[in-house]
């Protein structure tokens, strides 16, 4: 797997502004972040973003960072998650300093659960989740106390271990902060620290039958790893002070302070893992890496690069609101930029159309020069082979042109690129009509690089040789989305699957360059017109390439946003 070290940051925002400050002051010594994923789906663009604020915040002040598991939900989590996570973390160019799962701590947190118990900061509670979820108020009422809120430290030390124990049901019980029921802040309405779970854990086995909630147990592993700065999406922002009173409460000796950003977002794309495993699982997609999702290995295996993506990432900032929506097209900019220069420029014909060249010699193939990047000087030349019969594109040829048409058509001559102009003189068609071939003449006096300056014409198209042309499949992305509502906008009743884009995906069968041969799987190249393309990682065989398109040529936005 291609990895690349990443350059430390160097852009300035708010986040960085307080580590300067912190470290100035001397409230911390050393920087410490993590980046705490939930092993519950694959990661998304909107994680990189996270992965890279963490991994280059602590890089760039000569900090470490933990990669740590959030792994309290057993029924949603599975080791394939955790293994794609540590791939993708890896390959976006990022080492962690340490790998921890929340589930190392559970006995830590359940002791210190305990200690809430006997501080009377805590209860068992009865009540269903129906029942917590109506005598919670509103944002303008205050909520009901439970009837079990006062129950002695005894009695809920004997249930607390009951629980452990095994001997209630799913959702009899659970265990609540006791904080205040008329805070105007919801999160600190006696949250629920701890529910029943009757379920294998990936990494603990049947040894646990209860298990901490993401808000008790969040603060406390970055507590127990002495974490700095907690750097979380701004959904968190109103869940900071239940953070603070855990870590408070718990008698923590670390105290870490966390800090919130405006997650990132763009157009076309939903960002919800919920969303995402809904397309996956409804079969809108073949799985979590295809191409049209915006998850990290989606476009790894689309043919996107790490320094494309971290280059996007940076010129998004860090903000601390959640309205602005990056467009898509600026994600496509610096990957056209990264690979302009390190692919190899050939050619390929996805729609193919014969030619036969009638005054050819019959049977010979010549060699013509052709270089591998024009903009590249360093990457050379190749030798691409040329005889009677090539592949053009359909659309090269018109049979009844329009205005400005300067491609092939009946009487007209072209330049085919690194070798001679041909005309064409007859078209062949099948019985219902349909063009199957052209046939055409050359001038041998026009081969490409002999200086040639007898006549000129307007067009010039790609072409491949027939004989020993490489078959191919060549799949054309679209976005999935069609509208341009984040994940919140789309509502919780699945309004996006309403619009999906019908032509999100295309596949043509056609031909590239014998020389593509070789062709290794995630191996980029620039097809003369049509885009950037990345041999595909799953589906190519030893018999047939199959290539993603990872972006057209051209785009008329760029990295501003113009």
């Amino acid at each position: 797997m291609e990895t690349t070290k990443p350059a430390p940051a160097s852009s300035s925002n708010f986040i960085k502004a307080i580590v300067v400050d912190d470290l100035n002051t001397g409230k911390v010594k050393e920087i410490v972040t993590r980046f705490p994923p939930e092993p519950n789906g694959y990661l998304h663009i909107g994680h990189a973003k996270s992965i890279c604020l963490n991994f280059e915040l602590a890089d760039e002040f000569g900090g470490r960072t933990h990669l740590r598991f959030d792994d309290t939900n057993p029924t949603k989590e599975d080791t394939e998650y955790v293994e794609s996570i540590k791939e993708d973390v890896k390959w976006l160019g990022f080492e962690w300093e340490k790998l921890f799962f929340a589930s190392d701590f559970f006995e830590e947190m359940y002791d210190r659960a305990v200690l809430l118990i006997k501080r009377g900061k805590a209860y068992i509670d009865d009540l269903s989740a129906e029942q917590i979820r109506e005598t919670r108020g509103t944002l303008t009422q205050p909520g009901q106390d439970s009837p079990y809120r006062n129950r002695s430290v005894e009695e809920n030390l004997d249930l607390f271990e009951r629980m452990r124990k095994g001997e209630f049901k799913e959702g009899e019980k659970v265990l609540r902060a006791k904080i205040d029921m008329s805070s105007p802040n919801m999160n600190m309405r006696d949250p629920v620290l701890y529910r029943i779970a009757f379920a294998h854990h990936h990494n603990t086995g049947d040894k646990w039958c209860i298990y901490p909630m993401y808000d008790y147990a969040h603060p406390l592993e970055d507590a127990i790893e002495g974490v700095t700065h907690s750097i979380c999406t701004l959904e968190f922002a109103d869940h900071r002070p239940l953070y603070d009173w855990v870590i408070r409460e718990c008698e923590m000796e670390c105290q870490p302070q966390q800090y919130e950003f405006g997650r990132l977002n763009l157009t076309n794309t939903v960002m919800s893992k919920r969303f995402l495993r809904k397309l996956v699982e409804e079969k809108v997609v073949d799985g979590w890496d295809d191409p049209r999702m915006p998850t990290i290995s989606a476009l790894r295996r689309k043919g996107y690069t790490p320094e494309a993506i971290r280059d996007f990432i940076r010129e998004t900032g860090v903000v601390k609101t959640n309205n602005a929506v990056a467009d898509s097209r600026m994600l496509e900019h610096f990957i056209r930029e990264d690979l302009k220069l390190k692919t190899l420029r050939t050619m390929a014909v996805i729609n193919p159309l014969k030619v036969v060249i009638t005054n050819y010699p019959e049977g010979q193939v010549e060699q013509l020069e052709a270089e591998n990047n024009s903009e590249n000087e360093a990457m050379g030349h190749r030798q691409i082979p040329f005889s009677r019969e090539i592949y053009i594109e359909q659309d090269d040829f018109m049979e009844e042109p329009v205005k400005g048409y300067f491609r092939l058509f009946p009487g007209n001559e072209v330049r085919l690129k690194h070798a001679y102009f041909i005309k064409c003189e007859e078209v062949v068609k099948d019985a219902d009509g349909n063009v199957i071939e052209l046939r055409c003449t050359y001038d041998p006096e026009t081969k490409s690089g002999t200086g040639f300056t007898g006549r000129k014409v307007k067009g010039t198209i790609h072409w491949v040789e027939a004989t020993q042309a490489r078959p191919a499949e060549f799949r054309l992305y679209e976005p999935l989305i069609l509208d341009e509502k984040d994940d919140e906008e789309a509502g919780e009743n699945d309004s996006f699957l309403n619009n999906i884009n019908p032509n999100s995906l295309e596949t043509l069968q056609g031909f590239v360059e014998n020389n593509m041969k070789a062709a290794q799987a995630q191996e980029k190249f620039q097809f003369f017109r049509h885009g950037y393309f990345n041999v595909d990682p799953k589906d190519t065989t030893a018999d047939k390439l199959v290539f993603n398109r990872v972006v057209s040529l051209k785009s008329s936005f760029d990295a501003k946003g113009k």
